[in-house]
Parts: structure tokens; C-alpha cells; sequence
């Protein structure tokens, strides 16, 4: 698969960190302790959250099904494996957080994803995902349109009709809140977060310093009115049902 395939197949990491990127940690922070904890990041790609999440543990895993972003990956954490999240190589109840980080819309089985990485929580654990709004105005993953790909956010694909969606976006989901949710019916445990937010406008504010600035206020601030549903990404976080206790070694 040449760099153009992986990149529409399996979306674009992060590069840099940058205002976004710190947000979604510190609302990380705000609800699941990681001090100490064993991570895994299920979907490292280049590290960044790996080398962030250092700060705060020297436990930290991750794997991605691409080799060569999993060798970039052990330059921030030796931890990184080539492996796919839909069959972890880790024994049940390894770790004490698993975070998903905008890596579900891409894989074939997200449930089976999703319950590989319960199977690898401890009981009392935090899995942490991210995932693509299907409210959110633009489709940010590109469309196919006459068998071509085009690169770009394209707006107001995400409102059409799932089979009409589906012809434009084969390579990717964006969830409604109720779809992501129900992957996680059956196991046992809770949501303890489940909102949605805005995009950190990092590319704005780069340009237009006073422009990206005002949309991060405003946007922000719709966060915590009905209008949060038509943010970019989906944040829940699900603990695991039972009792933490000492976790099984990697």
C-alpha cells in the first residue's frame, strides 16, 4: 500500500502537537487518572500522545498496524508495536487506560476493536475514545466522486443519507452518538463522559491568529449548550465494571 492508500485508508495522524492536541489530553486528565497508570494507545501512529503520556507514567504501550509509523513511534516511546486494534497482543487485564484517538472510524470490525480493548482493561479501567461527529458540518476524511479521491473537508456530506454517505465515504465512519455508543452494549460497566467538541482551529490560528481565536472562544463556549452536537469529534469515556487490582504483565 503506497503512502496516498494508507493515508485515505488509515487518515492522517498527528504530526505536531498543538492546541488541539493538548486539549483533548487535559480533558483526558480531568477525568481519568494517569498518573502511574499502564496506558496502551490503540492507534499510536507517529507517538505523540505516547511521549505525552510519559509525563505521567513510565508504563506506556502503543500499537499501530503501520510499521512504518510504529518505528517513528518507538523514537518518543520504546512501547510501540506493529499490531492491529482489533486483535491486541496483550493479555486480559494489562492495563489501566486504553485510548482510542480517532482510530475506530477506520478499522473494519470497530466493535470487535472495541472489545479488544475491554478484554486488555483491568477491571475499574478507563477506555478513552475519540471518534469522528457525523453533526459536524464537514467531512474532514475526503469523499471518492467519479472513482476519484478528493482530499479535503468537504461540507455537508455528513448529512446525507447513510447509503449515499457511504458511496462517497467507503473508507471511512462518522458516528451519530447512539451508533458509537452501542459498541460498547454488553460489557459490563459505565459512561462516565460522554460530549462532543469542537476542532482546536489550530491551522486558523496559525494563519489568522485573531480569526482562529474567536472561533476558539465561540466554539467552545457552544460546548456547553444543545449546539455541542454539531462538534468535530465525539469524546466518551467508559469504565470498566469491578474491582482495580493488580494488572496482568504485558
Amino acid at each position: 500500500m503506497g503512502e496516498k492508500e494508507k493515508a485515505i485508508a488509515l487518515g492522517h495522524p498527528s504530526y505536531v502537537w498543538r492546541e488541539g492536541q493538548q486539549r483533548r489530553l487535559d480533558l483526558v486528565r480531568r477525568y481519568v487518572p494517569l498518573q502511574g497508570a499502564r496506558i496502551l494507545d490503540a492507534g499510536c501512529g507517529l507517538g505523540l500522545y505516547m511521549s505525552r503520556f510519559h509525563a505521567f507514567s513510565d508504563q506506556v504501550y502503543g500499537v499501530d498496524v503501520d510499521a512504518e509509523k510504529v518505528a517513528e513511534a518507538r523514537h518518543a516511546a520504546s512501547g510501540a508495536l506493529v499490531a492491529g486494534v482489533d486483535a491486541l497482543p496483550f493479555a486480559a487485564r494489562s492495563f489501566d487506560v486504553v485510548f482510542s484517538h480517532e482510530v475506530l472510524e477506520h478499522v473494519q470490525d470497530d466493535a470487535t476493536a472495541v472489545h479488544e480493548a475491554y478484554r486488555v482493561l483491568q477491571p475499574g479501567g478507563y477506555l478513552v475514545i475519540f471518534g469522528p461527529n457525523r453533526w459536524y458540518p464537514f467531512e474532514t476524511h475526503g469523499i471518492y466522486w467519479r472513482g476519484r479521491y478528493h482530499f479535503g473537508n468537504i461540507p455537508l456530506v455528513n448529512y446525507l443519507p447513510d447509503r449515499w454517505r457511504a458511496r462517497l465515504c467507503p473508507h471511512v465512519r462518522a458516528y451519530r452518538r447512539r451508533e458509537l455508543l452501542s459498541l460498547l452494549d454488553g460489557l459490563a460497566g459505565q459512561v462516565v463522559v460522554q460530549r462532543v467538541i469542537y476542532p482546536g482551529y489550530d491551522n486558523i490560528v496559525a494563519r489568522w491568529p485573531l480569526i482562529g481565536k474567536w472561533l476558539r472562544r465561540m466554539t467552545y463556549a457552544l460546548e456547553k449548550t444543545w449546539l455541542q452536537r454539531f462538534g468535530l469529534s465525539h469524546l466518551i469515556i467508559f469504565r470498566k465494571a469491578g474491582n482495580t487490582h493488580e494488572v496482568q504483565s504485558v
